[in-house]
């Protein structure tokens, strides 16, 4: 299963952006958006899918963090 994460953009350059994952930066292709630097982004294989209002994008990481943070989460 794999997972998309919100990341804020911090660069372009083409189609290619490099987006901010909490202090880990990766590239991502913003292709299939319409994005600009400053905007948070859901990347799911890098690849940019969905742009996101900040609020909403602080809100998801929230949630991950708890989840990540609880004893619910099992790994194999």
């Amino acid at each position: 299963m794999c997972l998309a994460i919100p990341g804020k953009i911090v660069s372009i350059e083409g189609d290619m952006g490099n987006v901010d994952f909490g202090g880990a930066t990766r590239q991502a292709n913003l292709s299939m958006v319409e994005a600009k630097v400053g905007d948070w982004a859901v990347v799911h294989a890098g690849f940019a899918i969905q742009i996101m209002d900040e609020e909403d994008a602080q809100e998801t990481i929230r949630l991950w963090n708890e989840v990540l943070e609880s004893d619910k989460v099992k790994f194999c």
